[in-house]
């Protein structure tokens, strides 16, 4: 079961780490890719009403992280959980911000994969969470250590998805309104523009 299908009314979505100074490292995936991953991903948690949670570290001057926005553009505002840890679920807030929404499912994206988005990852599983990286709305610092990254999260029991996975999974009945949204998330994603 923890393979299957995802559902929207049980799954959230973490964002972490995508802000100025980090989110721009990537080496694994260029940064207009991941921008437009991580619009489409904000995109359909508006639509399928999926919570939506932004942890953040704050900016080495100490002042509030500029978020990507990408994530506003797609969902409007949201608050910034800001931590002090690598992993968002060794932060209370955190940990209680997602335990509040009562979904047993997240969605992942971030930036480093290695880090901010593999310590999470990790810590759900152990806490019984389904978790799939999107993993074209994931950046890492080089593909080596990304892929164990990846490996040792998949060991762990958690799963990848991608965002045009997710919005045909997500989509359901074409003939619906929210079915044709979906896909044309999907086409916006897959196309030039």
């Amino acid at each position: 079961m923890a393979h299957s299908k995802i559902y929207a009314d049980d799954t959230l979505v973490l964002f972490t780490d995508l802000q100025a100074g980090i989110a721009d490292l990537p080496l694994t995936i260029p940064t207009a890719r991941l921008q437009k991953s991580v619009l489409a991903l904000a995109k359909l948690a508006k639509l399928f009403g999926l919570p939506a949670i932004v942890s953040a570290v704050p900016g080495q001057d100490g002042k509030p992280a500029t978020i990507m926005p990408e994530i506003s553009a797609g969902l409007g505002e949201l608050p910034t959980y800001y931590r002090t840890t690598t992993d968002s679920f060794d932060d209370v807030a955190i940990k209680e911000a997602i335990a509040a929404t009562g979904r047993k499912t997240i969605l992942i994206s971030g930036v480093a994969t290695e880090v901010a988005v593999q310590l999470p990852a990790l810590s759900g599983s152990d806490l019984g969470y389904r978790i799939f990286i999107v993993i074209d709305a994931v950046g890492g610092i080089s593909e080596r250590t990304e892929d164990a990254a990846l490996r040792r999260i998949t060991q762990a029991g958690a799963s990848t998805v991608s965002v045009a996975t997710l919005a045909g999974e997500l989509a359901g009945d074409f003939r619906e309104p929210k079915g044709q949204q979906a896909i044309k998330i999907l086409f916006d994603l897959a196309s030039g523009e």
